[in-house]
């Protein structure tokens, strides 16, 4: 039907892209769209079939109820060729009750006569139709338009100087434990079932001298659904409380030790560019040899390769074992990802080994990195100017990177890497 199609117009366009990152379950896809100088999430949860045996096609039901609660806005997606079918009204019966702002989009609209057809969509009795064609973008710029007019305006947050610490993970790792070990306040729910809550809650907490604000999304929500898709859901949190965040403090089981769901969030965090500590609970419960913590944690960094410079906590919540510790490494990485180094010391250091080991000739060209400096952005980036910027290669891109990490401390901090013509 193309769903997928206009997933990828809307967050990879030219003009919108931000960012796109394959989720865990049956590679649900979430990603972060701007238009018009506004930003939002964007999540692609399959297509919803009714009366189906297949498990997976009942995976992807829980999926589409659990976006549908928690989205702001709704885009029901119908198709312009095959007119309204026994599906669309299922899906239409399914929407009317959620109380939830819903666009109808008619995909395939690409001559007049579909633009005709489209109009009995209106008997779905959802509001107005909008007619696009997400292959070649022929009405997605008035969607967008109208998408950012229905959206609930961002509330300007009091910007203060300060960390604010995303605590996150797969259910059930510890993290409304850590949270209340760290605060002190039994405020969330801890219970062996795993659960979420239903908004990140920020709150401001001072510890040992170290200002910071908390962005709490464990806890339990008490709705039998949501225990139904975990994993999905647990994501989903993620995706809004790393968004909402500068450092993550990614908690994992270590009898579980670093699973695929465990790499998605940790891969949410690094594109979007986030500081990250990896803390790893209930290690009192772990035997142990002479290399234990070692092994597991380059156990851990094969998983994440390229990006292996982390900080590793091996912690206990029960004991309150190096809790503290995890909370002062996230303060150290939020410093570390606000450094701005001067140009001249970057220049210094960087062109002599840039001169002795230069990029690799492409085609019989020379290519020459005369100057570098760092970009005014939240996260550490940095702008190499070539003669030929386009023939500088990624291993080369992360040879400067490991360079810079050599030299200046980036542990914990994802760097960008970008060339541009001199």
């Amino acid at each position: 039907m193309g769903k997928s199609t206009l997933f990828n117009r809307l967050t990879e366009n030219r003009t919108a892209i931000v960012d796109s990152v394959s989720g865990v379950t049956r590679d649900r896809l979430y990603g972060k769209a701007e238009w018009a100088g506004h930003q939002f999430s964007v999540i692609d949860t399959g297509g919803y079939i009714m009366g189906s045996d297949d498990v997976f096609e009942g995976e992807i039901r829980k999926q589409v109820n659990i976006a549908i609660e928690e989205a702001n806005l709704i885009i029901f997606l119908v198709d312009a060729d095959d007119g309204i079918t026994g599906m669309d009204e299922e899906v239409a019966a399914l929407l009317r009750p959620s109380k939830k702002l819903i666009m109808v989009v008619a995909n395939k609209v690409d001559n007049a006569m579909r633009q005709t057809q489209s109009a009995e969509f209106y008997s779905l009795g959802l509001g107005e139709v909008f007619n696009i064609s997400a292959n070649n973008g022929s009405g997605t710029g008035d969607l967008l338009d109208a998408m950012i007019e229905k959206l609930p305006k961002a509330e300007e947050d009091e910007e203060l100087d300060i960390p604010k610490i995303a605590v996150i993970g797969r259910p059930n790792a510890g993290k409304s434990s850590f949270i209340n070990a760290i605060t002190g306040i039994e405020r969330n729910i801890v219970t062996d079932v795993a659960g979420t809550t239903r908004d990140a809650i920020n709150t401001r907490y001072n510890l040992f001298g170290k200002d910071f604000i908390l962005v709490d999304t464990a806890g339990i929500r008490k709705k039998s659904k949501v225990h139904e898709n975990l994993e999905f859901y647990s994501v989903l949190r993620s995706v809004r409380a790393i968004e909402d965040s500068d450092i993550c403090l990614i908690i994992v089981d270590a009898e579980r030790g670093f699973e695929g769901q465990d790499l998605a969030i940790f891969s949410l965090a690094e594109r979007n560019r986030k500081g990250i500590v990896v803390l790893v609970n209930k290690w009192d419960l772990m035997e142990k040899e002479t290399n234990t913590a070692k092994e597991f944690k380059e156990m851990i960094q094969s998983r994440i390769a390229p990006f292996t410079d982390i900080p590793v906590i091996f912690m206990s919540v029960l004991s309150k074992q190096r809790i503290y510790k995890a909370v002062e490494e996230a303060v150290a990485v939020y410093e570390r990802r606000c450094q701005r180094i001067p140009t001249s010391k970057l220049n210094e250091l960087m062109l002599p080994i840039m001169e002795a080991y230069p990029p690799p000739s492409t085609k019989g060209k020379v290519i020459k990195i005369k100057f570098c400096t760092q970009l005014p952005t939240k996260s550490p980036a940095f702008a190499f100017f070539a003669n030929l910027p386009q023939y500088v290669k990624d291993p080369y891109k992360r040879f400067l990177e490991n360079k810079l990490r050599e030299h200046f401390n980036f542990n914990g901090v994802p760097v960008e890497i970008y060339m541009r013509k001199k």
